[in-house]
C-alpha cells in the first residue's frame, strides 16, 4: 500500500505540484511526517487503560508508541513530574505512507455523517492538524479489547512553505477536505 501512495507522489503528484507552484524542484512541496497523540487525561492514575492507549495506537499506526512523561509537576491540573500525560508516535516513511493511506481510504470513510475535515487545521508554516472523536474507526482495533474510548490528534508535517501548498498537496494524496469555501 505504502508502495502506492509513494509511487503516485513521484509519477503524478510532484509533476502536477511543480507545474502549480513553479521554482526549484528540490523544493517541491513533500510529506515529512506524521504525529498520532493522545492526552491521558483521566487514564494517567490508571495504568492499565494508559497501557491499552498505548496498545491501540501502536496498533493504528503499524509502529510502536511511547508514553509522554510530565516534565513539571503542576498542582491545577493534578499532575506529579514523572507521571504519564499520553502516548504518541512518529511516524516517517513507509510507515507515514501506509497510515496515510489507509487513514484516506478506510478509516475516515468509516465515520458517521462524515463531510470532510475542517481545512482551518494548517498552521500558516504548511502543517496540518486534525483530531479524531475515537478509534474505533481503524480496522485493526477490535471492540472488544477496548476499555474506553479515546479521540487522537493527527498532525501531518510537510516540507510546503506555505498552507496554499500544503493543501494542494494533502488534497492530491487523498486526504478529504469540506467542500465549499476555504
Amino acid at each position: 500500500m505504502a508502495a502506492r501512495l509513494l509511487e503516485r507522489y513521484n509519477a503524478e503528484i510532484k509533476p502536477a505540484l511543480e507545474s502549480e507552484f513553479p521554482k526549484n524542484k528540490t523544493l517541491t512541496a513533500k510529506l515529512e511526517k506524521v504525529v498520532i497523540s493522545v492526552g491521558a487525561g483521566e487514564a494517567m492514575k490508571d495504568s492499565k487503560l494508559m497501557q491499552n492507549i498505548e496498545d491501540t495506537i501502536s496498533l493504528i499506526a503499524g509502529q510502536r508508541a511511547v508514553k509522554v512523561i510530565a516534565k513539571k509537576s503542576v498542582a491545577g491540573f493534578k499532575v506529579r513530574e514523572g507521571m504519564p500525560v499520553g502516548v504518541k508516535v512518529t511516524l516517517r516513511g513507509e510507515n507515514m505512507y501506509n497510515f496515510l493511506d489507509k487513514l484516506c481510504s478506510i478509516a475516515l470513510p468509516r465515520v458517521k455523517d462524515f463531510r470532510g475535515l475542517n481545512r482551518n487545521g494548517f498552521d500558516g508554516r504548511g502543517n496540518f492538524n486534525f483530531g479524531l472523536d475515537e478509534q474505533l474507526m481503524f480496522p485493526e482495533v477490535v471492540y472488544d479489547n477496548i476499555i474506553k474510548t479515546h479521540g487522537m490528534n493527527i498532525s501531518i508535517s510537510t516540507s510546503a512553505d506555505n498552507d496554499q501548498e500544503a493543501y494542494r498537496l494533502l488534497e492530491l494524496v487523498g486526504v478529504p477536505f469540506t467542500k465549499g469555501r476555504a
